[in-house]
Protein backbone atom coordinates (compact mmCIF):
# COMPACT_ATOMS: atom_id res chain seq x y z
CA UNK A 1 0.00 0.00 0.00
CA UNK A 2 1.18 3.39 -0.70
CA UNK A 3 2.04 5.33 1.90
CA UNK A 4 0.57 8.87 1.81
CA UNK A 5 2.05 11.92 3.89
CA UNK A 6 -1.15 12.81 5.95
CA UNK A 7 -1.57 15.51 8.52
CA UNK A 8 -4.40 15.68 11.09
CA UNK A 9 -5.04 18.48 13.29
CA UNK A 10 -7.67 19.03 15.68
CA UNK A 11 -9.18 20.02 19.13
CA UNK A 12 -8.92 16.68 20.52
CA UNK A 13 -5.44 15.52 20.52
CA UNK A 14 -1.70 16.91 18.88
CA UNK A 15 -1.04 17.20 15.38
CA UNK A 16 -0.51 13.25 13.87
CA UNK A 17 1.34 13.66 10.84
CA UNK A 18 2.41 10.08 9.20
CA UNK A 19 4.69 9.31 6.13
CA UNK A 20 6.63 12.90 6.32
CA UNK A 21 4.09 15.40 6.19
CA UNK A 22 4.80 18.53 7.92
CA UNK A 23 2.36 21.11 9.59
CA UNK A 24 4.78 24.15 9.05
CA UNK A 25 5.15 23.94 5.75
CA UNK A 26 3.01 25.31 2.50
CA UNK A 27 1.10 22.66 0.64
CA UNK A 28 -1.92 23.38 -1.89
CA UNK A 29 -5.46 23.66 0.10
CA UNK A 30 -7.20 23.99 -3.31
CA UNK A 31 -10.65 24.56 -2.69
CA UNK A 32 -10.75 25.37 0.43
CA UNK A 33 -9.36 28.76 -1.43
CA UNK A 34 -13.20 28.84 -1.88
CA UNK A 35 -13.84 29.82 2.29
CA UNK A 36 -11.83 33.04 1.52
CA UNK A 37 -13.23 34.20 -0.95
CA UNK A 38 -17.08 33.46 0.05
CA UNK A 39 -15.83 34.79 4.12
CA UNK A 40 -14.58 37.97 2.22
CA UNK A 41 -17.56 38.41 0.41
CA UNK A 42 -19.64 37.95 3.30
CA UNK A 43 -17.44 40.83 5.04
CA UNK A 44 -17.84 43.32 2.15
CA UNK A 45 -20.88 43.08 1.84
CA UNK A 46 -21.67 43.48 5.51
CA UNK A 47 -19.22 46.73 4.86
CA UNK A 48 -21.69 48.52 2.14
CA UNK A 49 -19.30 47.78 -0.38
CA UNK A 50 -20.84 45.72 -2.34
CA UNK A 51 -24.37 43.65 -2.31
CA UNK A 52 -24.83 40.13 -1.82
CA UNK A 53 -27.65 40.26 -4.59
CA UNK A 54 -25.52 42.35 -6.56
CA UNK A 55 -25.93 41.52 -10.16
CA UNK A 56 -22.58 40.49 -11.59
CA UNK A 57 -22.67 42.84 -14.45
CA UNK A 58 -22.41 45.79 -11.50
CA UNK A 59 -19.00 44.85 -11.10
CA UNK A 60 -17.93 42.81 -14.18
CA UNK A 61 -17.95 43.77 -17.97
CA UNK A 62 -20.84 40.92 -18.54
CA UNK A 63 -23.55 41.58 -20.98
CA UNK A 64 -26.54 42.88 -18.64
CA UNK A 65 -29.13 40.20 -18.48
CA UNK A 66 -27.62 36.98 -17.03
CA UNK A 67 -29.44 36.96 -13.98
CA UNK A 68 -26.33 35.78 -11.78
CA UNK A 69 -26.19 37.76 -8.87
CA UNK A 70 -23.01 37.75 -6.44
CA UNK A 71 -24.57 35.25 -4.33
CA UNK A 72 -25.83 32.92 -6.97
CA UNK A 73 -21.90 32.48 -7.71
CA UNK A 74 -21.69 32.34 -3.49
CA UNK A 75 -23.57 29.21 -3.18
CA UNK A 76 -23.07 27.47 -6.72
CA UNK A 77 -26.33 28.40 -8.08
CA UNK A 78 -25.37 30.31 -10.62
CA UNK A 79 -25.73 27.91 -13.59
CA UNK A 80 -22.64 28.32 -14.85
CA UNK A 81 -21.00 25.12 -15.90
CA UNK A 82 -17.99 23.57 -13.05
CA UNK A 83 -15.06 24.52 -15.37
CA UNK A 84 -14.15 27.06 -18.16
CA UNK A 85 -14.17 25.87 -21.05
CA UNK A 86 -11.21 24.94 -22.93
CA UNK A 87 -9.51 23.46 -20.10
CA UNK A 88 -6.85 20.61 -20.98
CA UNK A 89 -3.15 19.00 -20.86
CA UNK A 90 -0.84 18.38 -17.56
CA UNK A 91 -0.98 21.69 -16.20
CA UNK A 92 -5.15 22.41 -17.17
CA UNK A 93 -5.34 25.96 -15.50
CA UNK A 94 -1.66 27.46 -16.72
CA UNK A 95 -3.92 29.37 -19.93
CA UNK A 96 -6.88 30.53 -17.69
CA UNK A 97 -5.19 33.45 -16.85
CA UNK A 98 -6.90 37.48 -16.44
CA UNK A 99 -7.23 38.20 -20.52
CA UNK A 100 -8.85 34.18 -21.21
CA UNK A 101 -11.34 35.22 -17.97
CA UNK A 102 -12.27 38.42 -19.53
CA UNK A 103 -13.04 36.96 -23.10
CA UNK A 104 -15.60 34.24 -21.09
CA UNK A 105 -17.08 37.59 -19.24
CA UNK A 106 -18.05 39.32 -22.66
CA UNK A 107 -20.10 35.85 -23.37
CA UNK A 108 -21.14 34.66 -19.85
CA UNK A 109 -24.81 34.39 -20.56
CA UNK A 110 -23.90 31.68 -23.27
CA UNK A 111 -21.87 29.58 -21.12
CA UNK A 112 -25.12 29.16 -18.54
CA UNK A 113 -26.20 25.81 -18.08
CA UNK A 114 -29.36 26.49 -16.29
CA UNK A 115 -31.32 28.96 -14.91
CA UNK A 116 -29.70 31.26 -11.93
CA UNK A 117 -31.08 29.75 -8.82
CA UNK A 118 -32.84 26.83 -9.79
CA UNK A 119 -30.33 24.73 -8.59
CA UNK A 120 -26.81 23.87 -7.16
CA UNK A 121 -24.09 23.37 -9.31
CA UNK A 122 -20.75 22.98 -8.10
CA UNK A 123 -18.61 25.65 -10.49
CA UNK A 124 -15.04 26.59 -10.05
CA UNK A 125 -15.82 29.00 -13.02
CA UNK A 126 -18.26 30.82 -10.94
CA UNK A 127 -15.62 31.47 -7.85
CA UNK A 128 -13.30 32.78 -10.74
CA UNK A 129 -15.81 35.41 -11.92
CA UNK A 130 -16.77 36.31 -7.92
CA UNK A 131 -12.99 36.65 -6.81
CA UNK A 132 -13.15 38.99 -10.05
CA UNK A 133 -15.93 41.05 -8.89
CA UNK A 134 -13.92 41.20 -5.29
CA UNK A 135 -11.31 42.85 -6.95
CA UNK A 136 -13.63 45.19 -9.11
CA UNK A 137 -15.19 46.27 -6.06
CA UNK A 138 -12.02 46.91 -4.16
CA UNK A 139 -9.99 48.33 -6.40
CA UNK A 140 -7.19 45.50 -4.77
CA UNK A 141 -5.97 42.45 -6.06
CA UNK A 142 -7.80 39.36 -4.60
CA UNK A 143 -4.87 38.16 -2.35
CA UNK A 144 -5.14 41.58 -0.53
CA UNK A 145 -8.93 41.71 -0.41
CA UNK A 146 -8.47 38.26 1.66
CA UNK A 147 -5.55 39.00 3.46
CA UNK A 148 -7.35 42.46 4.45
CA UNK A 149 -11.25 40.57 5.11
CA UNK A 150 -10.16 37.46 6.43
CA UNK A 151 -6.15 36.44 7.24
CA UNK A 152 -5.60 39.53 8.87
CA UNK A 153 -8.78 39.81 11.23
CA UNK A 154 -7.70 35.84 12.03
CA UNK A 155 -4.29 36.32 12.91
CA UNK A 156 -3.31 34.18 9.80
CA UNK A 157 0.25 34.50 8.23
CA UNK A 158 1.16 31.04 6.40
CA UNK A 159 -1.18 31.30 3.81
CA UNK A 160 -0.63 33.07 0.46
CA UNK A 161 -0.87 32.26 -3.46
CA UNK A 162 2.60 31.51 -3.70
CA UNK A 163 4.67 29.51 -1.04
CA UNK A 164 7.60 31.25 0.32
CA UNK A 165 11.03 29.83 -1.01
CA UNK A 166 12.14 26.27 0.46
CA UNK A 167 8.79 25.68 2.26
CA UNK A 168 6.43 24.22 -0.02
CA UNK A 169 5.90 20.40 0.65
CA UNK A 170 4.78 18.45 -2.39
CA UNK A 171 3.98 15.09 -3.69
CA UNK A 172 6.87 12.92 -4.91
CA UNK A 173 7.00 10.79 -8.25
CA UNK A 174 9.36 8.30 -8.94
CA UNK A 175 13.08 8.46 -7.31
CA UNK A 176 11.76 10.76 -4.81
CA UNK A 177 11.63 14.04 -6.91
CA UNK A 178 8.77 16.81 -6.41
CA UNK A 179 5.89 16.65 -8.34
CA UNK A 180 5.36 19.48 -10.66
CA UNK A 181 2.67 21.49 -9.14
CA UNK A 182 -0.64 23.08 -11.16
CA UNK A 183 -0.52 26.46 -12.47
CA UNK A 184 -3.88 27.96 -9.88
CA UNK A 185 -2.17 31.86 -10.15
CA UNK A 186 -4.72 33.35 -12.56
CA UNK A 187 -8.09 33.82 -13.08
CA UNK A 188 -8.57 30.31 -10.93
CA UNK A 189 -6.83 31.33 -7.73
CA UNK A 190 -10.16 32.66 -5.70
CA UNK A 191 -11.57 29.01 -6.44
CA UNK A 192 -8.72 26.99 -5.64
CA UNK A 193 -5.07 28.35 -5.84
CA UNK A 194 -4.09 29.31 -2.07
CA UNK A 195 -1.28 27.80 -0.69
CA UNK A 196 -1.21 27.39 3.52
CA UNK A 197 0.32 25.28 6.11
CA UNK A 198 -2.00 22.88 7.75
CA UNK A 199 -1.73 25.14 10.77
CA UNK A 200 -2.41 28.12 9.44
CA UNK A 201 -5.45 25.89 8.03
CA UNK A 202 -6.75 25.20 11.15
CA UNK A 203 -6.73 28.48 12.37
CA UNK A 204 -8.74 29.38 9.85
CA UNK A 205 -11.69 26.64 10.58
CA UNK A 206 -11.77 27.30 14.07
CA UNK A 207 -12.10 30.85 13.23
CA UNK A 208 -14.80 30.50 11.18
CA UNK A 209 -16.27 27.58 12.38
CA UNK A 210 -15.93 27.15 16.17
CA UNK A 211 -15.43 30.52 17.28
CA UNK A 212 -17.02 32.61 14.47
CA UNK A 213 -14.61 35.51 14.83
CA UNK A 214 -16.22 36.73 11.66
CA UNK A 215 -19.81 36.17 12.47
CA UNK A 216 -21.94 33.17 10.72
CA UNK A 217 -19.58 30.91 8.26
CA UNK A 218 -20.02 32.31 4.69
CA UNK A 219 -22.45 30.36 2.76
CA UNK A 220 -19.57 28.79 0.84
CA UNK A 221 -19.38 26.23 3.47
CA UNK A 222 -21.41 22.74 2.82
CA UNK A 223 -23.42 21.17 5.63
CA UNK A 224 -24.23 17.30 5.97
CA UNK A 225 -25.65 15.13 8.67
CA UNK A 226 -25.04 18.24 11.32
CA UNK A 227 -20.80 18.72 9.80
CA UNK A 228 -20.06 22.10 8.24
CA UNK A 229 -17.38 21.21 6.03
CA UNK A 230 -15.28 22.22 2.83
CA UNK A 231 -12.95 20.11 1.20
CA UNK A 232 -10.52 20.89 -1.85
CA UNK A 233 -7.87 19.14 -4.06
CA UNK A 234 -5.57 19.63 -6.71
CA UNK A 235 -3.23 16.93 -8.48
CA UNK A 236 -1.52 15.84 -5.96
CA UNK A 237 -2.60 17.52 -2.71
CA UNK A 238 -6.39 17.00 -1.04
CA UNK A 239 -8.08 18.68 2.29
CA UNK A 240 -10.89 17.79 4.16
CA UNK A 241 -12.21 20.50 7.13
CA UNK A 242 -14.75 20.53 9.33
CA UNK A 243 -16.51 21.31 12.36
CA UNK A 244 -19.87 20.19 14.92
CA UNK A 245 -22.21 21.90 16.35
CA UNK A 246 -20.69 21.33 19.43
CA UNK A 247 -17.29 22.78 18.87
CA UNK A 248 -15.40 19.41 17.60
CA UNK A 249 -13.57 20.31 14.40
CA UNK A 250 -10.51 18.53 12.18
CA UNK A 251 -8.56 18.91 9.47
CA UNK A 252 -6.66 16.43 7.14
CA UNK A 253 -4.25 17.44 4.60
CA UNK A 254 -3.02 14.57 2.54
CA UNK A 255 -0.25 14.43 -0.74
CA UNK A 256 -1.53 12.03 -3.21
CA UNK A 257 -4.35 9.66 -2.91
CA UNK A 258 -7.85 10.36 -3.64
CA UNK A 259 -9.72 13.17 -2.14
CA UNK A 260 -12.54 10.80 -1.42
CA UNK A 261 -9.93 9.09 1.26
CA UNK A 262 -9.29 12.00 2.57
CA UNK A 263 -12.68 13.72 3.21
CA UNK A 264 -13.59 9.90 4.64
CA UNK A 265 -10.88 9.83 7.17
CA UNK A 266 -12.05 13.96 8.16
CA UNK A 267 -15.93 12.58 8.73
CA UNK A 268 -14.46 9.50 10.55
CA UNK A 269 -12.33 11.88 13.06
CA UNK A 270 -15.16 13.99 13.69
CA UNK A 271 -18.42 12.22 13.26
CA UNK A 272 -17.93 8.31 13.11
CA UNK A 273 -21.64 7.94 12.33
CA UNK A 274 -22.14 9.85 9.50
CA UNK A 275 -19.20 8.40 7.64
CA UNK A 276 -21.77 5.32 7.55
Amino acid sequence: MRRLPTCVLSGDGPVRVRHGHDPDRYVEIGSLTKVLTGTALTRLAAAGTLGLEDPVERWLPVPPGTGITLRHLADHTSGLPRLPPGLGGRDPYASFDDAALRGLLTRLGALVVDEPGAREEYSNLGYAVLGAALVAATGQPYERVVRDHVLDPLGIEAMAAHPPAGQALRATGLFGRPRASWTMDGAILPAGGMWATPRAAARLVTGLLVDRELGAPAVTWRHAKGVTWHNGATRDASVFAGALPDGRWVLVHRLGGSHADTDAEGIRHLAPSAAE
